[in-house]
């Protein structure tokens, strides 16, 4: 890719950066935009585990796939991944006053999907998935926050601390704003998927996480 730098391993790319615009190729190491606070990255090729850890601000764009823990921790923000998403994508996502972090996965993403998720959002569209595009234990621990998959039905053996509906007008008017903006970085026919089924998940308050914790 003309005028991007070539990466091969690099751990904590555009750490902690605020400013300018970070563009990348090939395949850089775990941590890329770890504690990202503003900058843009991206990154044309596949990148590692831990992507966008603990960011505050920015955005993290990869015309590829990620690894694990993707968004891990993140606190604002938005981080667009083109492919596939590895285990505990949104691991601990949460939010904070005007901060509401974003992670938009294309592809499918592997199993403990928005584990102890405590506020943002976590869209994944399953293009090209033939089943599920989530593994096992979604939304394992969710506390906050909400989570848009592209499928005909919910996942099933979801924890009792997670209820979950078929996407409304209301929640396609919601997604609407992802979804375009997926489509802008990457192509696709954002009216297309957003015609299609999805099922919405978020925390149960009449059943929540804290009874795990303590005796009634």
């Amino acid at each position: 890719m003309m005028g991007a730098t070539e990466c091969l391993g690099e751990r904590y790319v555009a750490c902690g950066k605020s400013e300018g615009t970070y563009e990348l190729s090939g395949t850089p190491g775990n941590a890329l935009g770890a504690y990202l606070d503003g900058a843009r990255v991206v990154l044309h090729g596949n990148a590692q585990d831990a992507t966008g850890d603990t960011m505050n601000a920015g955005s993290i764009i990869i015309h590829g796939s990620t690894g694990d823990a993707a968004g891990y921790a993140m606190r604002g923000g938005e981080i667009y991944v083109r492919d596939n998403a590895g285990y505990r994508a949104g691991i601990h996502m949460k939010a904070y006053r005007e901060h509401q972090p974003v992670l938009v996965v294309g592809g499918r993403c592997g199993s403990f999907l928005g584990e102890y998720q405590a506020g943002g959002v976590i869209v994944v569209l399953g293009i090209g998935c033939a089943g599920a595009p989530v593994g096992y234990f979604c939304g394992t621990g969710m506390h906050g926050g909400r989570i848009y998959l592209r499928t005909h039905e919910p996942p099933k053996g979801l924890p009792l601390q997670v209820k979950t509906h078929m996407a409304t007008d209301g929640d396609r008017a919601q997604l609407a704003e992802y979804v375009e903006r997926y489509c802008e970085l990457f192509g696709g026919d954002a009216g297309e998927l957003l015609a299609s089924e999805f099922a919405v998940l978020e925390p149960d308050s009449a059943n929540p996480y804290r009874q795990l914790y303590a005796a009634e």
